[in-house]
């Protein structure tokens, strides 16, 4: 499916720029801390498959700056198939609604830090396992360092909320979660990157009225990604990973797709 969004825009798209800029706000598990410059929108599609259940969950997310870098704006729309669902369909997750503000630096700073708010939004049917069945809070706490030249690393903190969660059954309870990670990423070119990322999440699911039980997971996933750059502004950044079990999730594999558009919608005032 990619192959065919990319091409036909590949065929239409004036020349490469002959200076391109750095790859920088594209990570795959994590979140960096930039958001983005005025007048620039970001478009991402994201697609993960796990070997052993083989659930997979595709996203769409849109990133706006409103109307600088200081504040943005963003949605995350998840398409995905998982084994815990009776009818064993694809269909729509838990939206999100995100607003994340520029505390500290940007893209061009050595440090950056924007703490970011969303709403996830009770639309994946819960009684098919695909949602938690109410609405949900979440923050996070994205810090990118440059570490030198050719090393960046972001470190992520997180916690999500969902009063009055629900199961298949309809049972419900209060659920928490916490998510941390790092990462560290090698700018072998401005176009070419390698990636080591760390992800770890502790939450929990509802097994009775009132009950809940508690689970973790923790991935270690080494990618690559790489920018065509070109003269309008546009950047596609495609990229792969593969995120790998260790410690709870030890044995479990998955293969992760990223692809992403990034151009200036309008020119901001000067």
């Amino acid at each position: 499916m990619r192959r065919l969004i990319l091409l036909p825009l590949l065929a239409v798209l004036p020349a490469l720029a002959e200076e391109p800029g750095p790859i920088q706000d594209n990570s795959f598990l994590l979140e960096e801390a930039y958001n983005q410059e005025p007048g620039v929108v970001q478009h991402i599609f994201t697609f993960m498959r796990y070997r052993q259940s083989r659930d997979w969950v595709s996203t769409f997310t849109q990133e706006w700056p409103v109307p600088d870098e200081r504040h943005q704006l963003s949605f995350t729309l998840p398409w995905q198939r998982l084994s815990v669902s009776p009818d064993g369909r694809q269909s729509l997750g838990d939206v999100a609604l995100n607003y994340r503000y520029q505390a500290v630096g940007n893209g061009s700073a050595a440090v950056a830090f924007a703490p970011r708010l969303s709403l996830l939004l009770p639309t994946g049917d819960h009684r098919q396992g695909r949602g938690a069945g109410a609405m949900g809070y979440q923050a996070n706490l994205p810090l990118s360092v440059v570490l030198g030249p050719q090393w960046v690393t972001h470190v992520n903190l997180g916690a999500t909320w969902t009063p009055g969660a629900r199961d298949l059954q309809g049972d419900k309870a209060d659920l928490t979660a916490w998510s941390g990670g790092q990462s560290f990423v090698w700018l072998a070119h401005p176009n070419l990157n390698a990636m080591l990322e760390f992800a770890f999440t502790s939450g929990e699911t509802v097994v009775g009225p009132g009950l809940k039980e508690h689970a973790n997971t923790a991935y270690v996933s080494p990618g690559l990604r790489f920018a065509l750059n070109f003269q309008s502004g546009l950047q596609i950044v495609p990229g792969i990973a593969v995120p790998i079990g260790v410690g709870p999730s030890k044995g479990e594999r998955a293969v992760f797709f990223y692809l992403s558009f990034e151009a200036p919608v309008w020119h901001p005032k000067k």
